[in-house]
């Protein structure tokens, strides 16, 4: 499905977690930081199912992760893990690629955090147990590419799903975009192979909308601070550069403990 003919119902649903009333559902298993599942009311008045993007009448799920609730990292300012949460999304939006969820920034019943639509998912299948499957490989191959950009510092198996519409989404981008290098992913599949030129396309039309003066270069300079904005940039002029998906860190640990 073209990302033109998603996007009717993807407005709606970020329309919806930005103004629906949150009923926390409790917390979820598993998580460093506090991270609530949450169902978002739908519209009075309104009725019908959702479709295959969530939208529609009934209530929507959501993953809440409110600001007081992340632990203090030595290495990211406080208070900013909601934002990066945005961040992703919105490069993701940019790049066309659609790996992350629809996401808003938004007071919640615990305070200000991101609000994430919640994929319904098998929760048995993860990287490690679809990444041999032919029909996931391009998604898995900008995934990996998102995360070089992004600096990702925790791209676990278990943050990669397959949703029940049979679509690969990546989740949990918390620590990301920082300005000194932290990437640690399992994704290391496509290390030394070209970069596709479809893919190199997507990037040089992000490289040139996040300048300053473009609409997404003003709200990530709102969530990110000048060094972590560079340092992005040239993140991206590297991969443009070298044409090449980049091996692990010989001197730095590049995999995320535990990898799952």
């Amino acid at each position: 499905m073209k990302m033109e003919e998603r996007q009717p119902a993807t407005e709606e649903v970020l329309r919806r977690l930005q103004s629906g009333t949150l009923e926390s559902l409790g917390l979820l298993p598993w998580s460093s930081n506090y991270t609530f599942l949450v169902k978002v009311a739908a519209d009075s008045g309104r009725s019908g199912r959702r479709d295959d993007d969530g939208a529609g009448g009934d209530d929507l799920l959501a993953v809440y992760k409110p600001r007081r609730g992340e632990a203090p990292l030595w290495d990211f300012p406080e208070g900013t893990l909601c934002l990066r949460e945005l961040a992703a999304y919105l490069v993701s939006v940019s790049l066309g690629w659609d790996l992350v969820p629809p996401t808003v920034l938004r007071n919640g019943p615990h305070g200000f955090g991101s609000v994430q639509l919640f994929i319904e998912n098998d929760p048995n299948q993860h990287f490690f147990t679809f990444r041999e499957d032919p029909a996931n490989c391009d998604a898995l191959r900008r995934l990996a590419a998102f995360d070089l950009i992004t600096n990702n510092a925790d791209r676990k198996s278990g943050h990669c799903l397959l949703g029940k519409d049979g679509r690969v989404w990546a989740i949990d981008h918390g620590i990301t975009f920082n300005a000194d290098y932290k990437l640690r992913t399992v994704i290391w599949d496509f290390a030394g192979q070209p970069i596709p030129e479809d893919m190199l396309d997507d990037l040089r039309r992000l490289r040139a909308e996040i300048e300053p003066r473009r609409a997404l270069g003003k709200t990530l300079r709102e969530l990110l601070d000048d060094a972590e904005i560079a340092a992005f940039a040239r993140r991206i002029e590297g991969l443009l550069k070298i044409k090449t998906f980049p091996g692990p860190s010989r001197t730095q640990r590049s995999i995320p403990w535990p990898p799952v």
